[in-house]
């Protein structure tokens, strides 16, 4: 990626945090991340300009509301710094803005799901719509394993899912994490599924662990947002699945 573009992605960033945090808040509740401005969950006064200058304005009002002094949360502004370490990550492995877009994506949907157990079909389709859009400019080989790849990702977790509703009679994996997984196969082809599929299993048997250690036990009944994990993986993937990949053969 040329130096002009990093710079540019690094820059955006932020803004771009700002925006996931939008989708954040109104995709789960149905309200339109267009219109309608921004205001205080707590006095709902419309914010200004000076007060959605990401990290900045949360920083320099010290996590308060301007206009009534409420604690504001820290999610946005994390998710706003998330966005930038996406773009400097990004940046400093030397690749485009197709990467910053994967991650960009994956973070929201990542953010959605654990906090509301729902994986928008806006965000999903559009992951596998850019995944296949960007395989276009790479050649007919990488664009045909990439429709493979999401066929595959939604067909197998749909099929799972399917199998484990008609043999517990409830939902065990949802369908949101079938399109996730599709979208994701769009963007690391069919080669990169499995290792997705691996690694997000790994971290979440992990996070089960060391909840256990805690005192803090997963019930077989209890929800579990699989999105966060396969997100992270396929990050991890998109970024280093090559070297993965040859170093399982």
């Amino acid at each position: 990626m040329h130096l002009a573009a990093r710079i540019f992605t690094v820059a955006a960033a932020p803004f771009v945090g700002s925006f996931i945090g939008v989708l954040v808040s109104r995709l789960p509740a149905g309200e339109s991340v267009i219109a309608g401005r921004s205001r205080c969950g707590n006095c709902g006064h419309a914010l200004a300009a000076r007060d959605l200058v990401p990290l900045a304005s949360w920083i320099l009002l010290r996590g308060r509301c301007r206009y009534c002094r409420a604690p504001i949360g820290a999610l946005l502004p994390l998710i706003e710094a998330a966005a930038l370490l996406i773009a400097l990550w990004a940046a400093l492995q030397s690749e485009s803005l197709e990467s910053c877009v994967f991650g960009w994506l994956l973070l929201a949907l990542g953010v959605i799901d654990w906090r509301s157990f729902i994986l928008p079909n806006p965000l999903t389709l559009s992951l596998a719509v850019s995944g296949l859009g960007f395989a276009l400019s790479a050649g007919t080989g990488a664009l045909r394993d990439r429709v493979i790849g999401a066929a595959a990702g939604f067909l197998v977790f749909a099929a799972i899912a399917a199998l484990y509703r008609h043999r517990r009679g409830r939902e065990g994996l949802g369908r949101g994490d079938a399109k996730l997984l599709g979208g994701i196969g769009a963007w690391v082809s069919w080669q990169g599924l499995p290792l997705v599929v691996a690694l997000a299993a790994a971290a979440a048997l992990l996070m089960v662990a060391v909840r256990a250690a805690a005192g803090q036990p997963v019930q077989s009944t209890d929800r579990i947002s699989f999105g966060p994990f396969l997100a992270g993986a396929a990050w991890i993937i998109w970024l280093y699945g090559p070297l993965l990949i040859a170093a399982a053969s």
